[in-house]
């Protein structure tokens, strides 16, 4: 079989508009509300990452890509997964505005206490990773394949412990997020507890999934081939596209320190030049003119 037959999925094209609509909604009407008058409701670069975040979530879960992973091959699965994990979790969190996280959370309410505790560092870590490895056990990957309705809960919980994990890292809110040097050692951590299901599949021998294990083969994929490559796009993929932020991370802290040792003191988070910083600057600034 060269490809699979178009199959359409209304629940993903209903929850895609639900969430354009929400994100229209929110910088529309709630924000000349809420955001006093002369400053910026949503930046350029937020836009921008909201218009990522959904085109991503978009592709990952509807057709061809579901189609594919959930009974064709497992490196398709296993992409899916890393996309709605890792790409598209910072993407939504850098999206959000911090006036309407404010808004949303509340300070001091219930709400609040309870995202402060899942949110932290050491239980948003453990649940992402115990969530990885529970999404690699046999019979939650062949129950998914089999019941669509059990597919998209497990993509639910895998999005949410991924927001958790990514909120100490790029949240909304400045408080919440951990030390550059933490967030180093943070994403370091969430990197290494994958390699040990990603080395499983690389090694196998015969099939890991019955689910996966079919004679009609997609563009003549092995199952030893389809369950190496899920092995190496979560251990290289994952990994790399990990230590790029950390190596992003690493000179943005480099940079800071330099500035503070030439000033002769620490360096605020107001004196680091932002790009929200800028371009709140060419809007006051508005059109050049000669």
């Amino acid at each position: 079989m060269a490809f699979v037959p178009f199959q359409a999925h209304p629940e993903v094209w209903a929850l895609v508009a639900a969430l354009v609509g929400l994100g229209v909604y929110a910088v529309r009407v709630i924000g000349p509300r809420a955001v006093p008058a002369g400053e910026t409701i949503v930046t350029g670069r937020q836009k921008l990452a909201f218009a990522g975040a959904i085109v991503m979530l978009w592709v990952a879960a509807d057709w061809p890509m579901h189609d594919i992973a959930e009974d064709r091959l497992y490196s398709v699965h296993m992409f899916q997964h890393m996309v709605i994990s890792l790409f598209v979790p910072p993407l939504l969190l850098l999206s959000v505005p911090t006036w309407l996280a404010r808004l949303v959370i509340g300070e001091g309410k219930g709400i609040s206490r309870v995202l402060t505790f899942v949110t932290g560092a050491v239980f948003a870590g453990v649940v992402f990773n115990a969530v990885q490895g529970f999404t690699h056990w046999g019979t939650i990957v062949n129950t998914s394949v089999e019941n669509g309705p059990f597919h998209y809960t497990v993509h639910l919980i895998v999005f949410v412990s991924a927001l958790l994990m990514w909120f100490p890292v790029c949240g909304p809110l400045p408080e919440r997020r951990i030390p550059l040097p933490a967030q180093m050692v943070y994403l370091f951590l969430m990197s290494v507890i994958p390699t040990i299901p990603a080395a499983w599949l690389t090694f196998a021998e015969g099939s890991v999934y019955r689910a996966y294990d079919k004679p009609d083969r997609l563009w003549g994929l092995s199952v030893t081939g389809d369950q190496q490559l899920a092995g190496l796009i979560m251990k290289l993929g994952a990994g790399g596209f990990l230590w790029f932020i950390i190596a992003c991370l690493f000179f943005t802290w480099s940079y800071r320190h330099e500035q503070s040792r030439k000033l002769g003191r620490p360096i605020t988070e107001r004196e680091v030049l932002t790009w929200d910083e800028v371009e709140k600057e060419f809007d006051r600034l508005g059109p050049a003119t000669r």
